[in-house]
């Protein structure tokens, strides 16, 4: 592996996340996105899997035959996401009520094992547990950025029950943003998920057009510059 801590982090923040770029994790993101709180919680959880998953198989790439990689990552897996079920289910058990099977179900998410394989499995441990954390962090904020607005846009709050789920701490969370709004039931439904990821897509392409054109610019501009300081 020769990507810089740099690339890894715009990887995991922009260029390749999970749910925006790889678009995958999307029955979660249609079940839990319903309110920025779940979301929140259900990325969190994934982040401590994406980590110490990255932390682990990198550590032991060495000692875990290719031919058997793949049952070695998922059992792995398995453990670290046993381990977050039952440490949510203790602390966290109101959270761990609403957010229920899709904990387990992390074991499944495609893009913890892609990370594995593509990434872990062949890097060492600093820069596998930083693209863990990046992944997870991107994943995160997606999942909190659908549940927010679908959120305010479904029922008129943000971070609706922060206090009872993740603790009194976040109870500053909880904001009121439209009063007194009877709500757009949709968005909170499984449509809802696939009418604001669309629309966070289309929004995302739009800025990354953006961004290749005004690197072309600039690339063309040093090209001129530079073609005159020749002749």
């Amino acid at each position: 592996m020769t990507k810089s801590y740099r690339e890894i982090t715009l990887e995991g923040l922009w260029t390749n996340t999970i749910l925006f770029s790889q678009t995958l994790a999307l029955c979660p993101m249609l079940a839990v996105t319903g309110t920025a709180t779940n979301g929140l919680g259900l990325g969190l959880a994934t982040t401590a899997v994406l980590v110490a998953s990255g932390l682990l198989i990198s550590l032991l790439r060495n000692f875990i035959e290719p031919e058997i990689r793949i049952p070695a990552y998922v059992l792995i897996i398995a453990g670290l996401v046993t381990i977050v079920d039952l440490y949510m289910n203790a602390y966290l058990h109101d959270l761990y009520k609403i957010l229920g099977l899709f904990i387990p179900l992390i074991v499944t998410n495609c893009a913890i094992l892609g990370r594995a394989e593509s990434f872990a499995s062949k890097a060492r441990i600093l820069p596998s547990v930083l693209d863990g954390l990046m992944m997870g962090v991107g994943f995160t904020l997606a999942l909190v950025l659908l549940g927010a607005v679908r959120e305010i846009v479904g029922s008129g709050t943000l971070f609706s029950g922060a206090s009872l789920l993740l603790g009194p701490a976040f109870s500053f969370l909880e904001v009121t943003v439209i009063p007194d709004y009877p709500g757009f039931l949709i968005f909170i439904l499984p449509p809802g998920g696939f009418i604001m990821l669309s629309l966070i897509l289309v929004g995302k392409r739009m800025i990354d057009n953006q961004f290749e054109k005004a690197r072309k610019a600039r690339q063309d501009e040093t090209d001129l510059i530079g073609g005159h300081i020749t002749i």
